[in-house]
């Protein structure tokens, strides 16, 4: 299965609507992106893709990305220095567990859905929204290949 075929439509909607409530309460931006493959350590893949999404360049640096290589079964979640710098040391392992319990029972967009959510309530605690916030990134799925 190719990366973008890997959600159905329904479930992109899912993905995207757990996106806008978690940003709803926060300053804080979550992207999603797949891809084929990863063929280095995972968390580089993701590292790469931060950068390409431009995640860093948010106002308060605190952005984060859920990393699905779908034909290499990798996942990753990461987050930006402002995030990573007020969240406990355990925090992206305990959602990353959960997402991965969800996608054992192949409930791939469950466990993604799961995970913004999660995401978004630190973001919403560290990071609340103040008037005048404005939507840094894109909310939508990204899909492509490392090049």
């Amino acid at each position: 299965m190719l990366a973008i075929n890997f959600f159905t439509n329904e479930e992109k909607k899912l993905i995207t609507s757990a996106i806008l409530e978690a940003e709803k309460n926060t300053s804080g931006e979550i992207r999603v992106h797949v891809s084929n493959q990863c063929n280095e350590d995972v968390k580089d893949c993701a590292a790469w893709w931060f950068a390409k999404l431009k995640m860093h360049k948010t106002k308060l640096r605190n952005g984060v990305l859920f990393y699905i290589a779908v034909k290499d079964r990798k996942f990753a979640i990461l987050g930006d220095k402002g995030i990573n710098a007020v969240t406990e040391d355990d925090f992206w392992d305990r959602i990353r567990d959960t997402v991965l319990e969800e996608f054992k029972q192949e409930n791939f967009a469950g466990g993604i859905h799961s995970g913004i959510l999660m995401a978004g309530e630190q973001l919403k605690r560290h990071f609340p929204y103040e008037k005048g916030d404005v939507n840094e990134l894109p909310n939508e799925i990204s899909f492509g290949e490392k090049s």
